[in-house]
């Protein structure tokens, strides 16, 4: 009987410790998820900006060793957000840590133009699109609300696929009739201009009133409409 207890304590401890092992030994895929699952909580996606990780794969022919506590990940520099190197550290008293490289890509949504948009062309749904553009290709200060943007004229010819800036487009352009609404807790006044220079939501332009002639410095309310508020 004694023999028999010794014999089913042996069975125990040969499939009990290779089970033990099995957890903290490591392959390359590990890692690789191990990585990736790190860089998506550095860069995380949002509502108006995408992120796509790509991790290197390992070389197959590196050993990698058995980690008995959490591993841990960490990158050199936050900012950059096209290429990084990921180091993942097993901190244990023989220490060790194995390099990764990673494509970070963001993309941002942006108002770009459906199809070739010539001057003097009005924006709509019909020639103007939010696209996902790499934040690397996009300069200067990029629409990204149609509310802004439909109605507007192009100030210059948009070539397909280009994005739409508030340099490119004039909700109000120079030569324009206008509606000018002088406003007050009081009173609205509403008068007849021409638009000396050319603007977008909440810029101040130039306006001739035709009625009296003088130049004022309205503001841009809606297509073809500015205000003063009194």
């Amino acid at each position: 009987m004694r023999h028999t207890k010794h014999f089913l304590t042996f069975l125990c401890l040969l499939f009990i410790k290779p089970a033990t092992i099995a957890a903290s030994e490591l392959d390359s895929a590990f890692i690789e998820r191990f990585a990736t699952s790190y860089l998506i909580e550095q860069f995380p996606s949002t509502n108006e900006e995408k992120v796509r990780i790509s991790v290197a794969h390992l070389d197959p022919r590196i050993i990698i060793k058995p980690c008995n506590i959490p591993l841990t990940a960490n990158i050199h520099d936050k900012n950059s957000t096209r290429n990084v190197n990921i180091k993942i550290s097993c901190d244990e008293s023989i220490p060790w840590k194995i390099y990764l490289s990673a494509k970070i890509e963001i993309t941002k949504a942006v108002l770009i133009a459906k199809s070739t948009i010539s001057q003097g062309d009005r924006l709509d749904e019909s020639n103007v699109e939010l696209a996902y553009i790499a934040i690397n290709k996009i300069r200067g200060d990029k629409l990204t609300d149609t509310a802004i943007v439909f109605g507007a004229k192009a100030k210059r010819r948009i070539g397909k696929g280009k994005t739409i800036s508030k340099k490119s487009i004039c909700l109000i352009c120079k030569g324009d009739m206008v509606t000018i609404i002088v406003s007050s807790d009081a009173f609205t006044i509403k008068s007849q201009g021409v638009a000396l220079s050319s603007g977008n939501i909440n810029e101040q332009i130039k306006v001739r009133n035709t009625r009296s002639n003088k130049v004022i410095t309205p503001r841009v309310k809606a297509m073809n409409q500015v205000i003063i508020h009194l």
